[in-house]
């Protein structure tokens, strides 16, 4: 069974920085995609930053700039630092990982999400 864990929400003040972690653990032959997405009360739920399976890497441009993805192979781990954060970057954060497992080749899995709050 794969599983994400996704850590380090919280609350913070407007312009400070937050870490994300989310490693990804289980049986698994490989991981094809990494990336984060959030969703905020009452929007749909929107891709925030990924590394696609070809190995480049797409982010939301609302974050360009602020945001930075990044992952760790030998843990099957993927990051998000978030910087200089807003309070519309208020949302719970969601870790998603396209993985080829027994079950299928590409298959989408999802974390339990992290609240991350950005306020004064």
């Amino acid at each position: 069974q794969v599983r994400l864990v996704e850590s380090g929400g919280g609350l913070v003040q407007p312009g400070e920085s937050l870490r994300l972690s989310c490693p990804v653990s289980g049986t698994f032959f490989s991981i094809n995609a990494m990336g984060w997405y959030r969703q905020a009360p009452g929007k749909q739920r929107e891709l925030v930053a990924e590394f696609t399976s070809g190995g480049s890497t797409n982010y939301a441009d609302s974050v360009k700039g602020r945001f930075t993805i990044s992952k760790n192979n030998a843990r099957n781990t993927v990051y998000l630092q978030m910087n200089s954060l807003r309070p519309e970057d208020t949302a719970v954060y969601y870790c998603n990982a396209k993985i080829w497992d027994s079950w299928g080749p590409d298959r989408d899995y999802w974390g339990q999400g992290t609240q991350v709050t950005v306020s004064s």
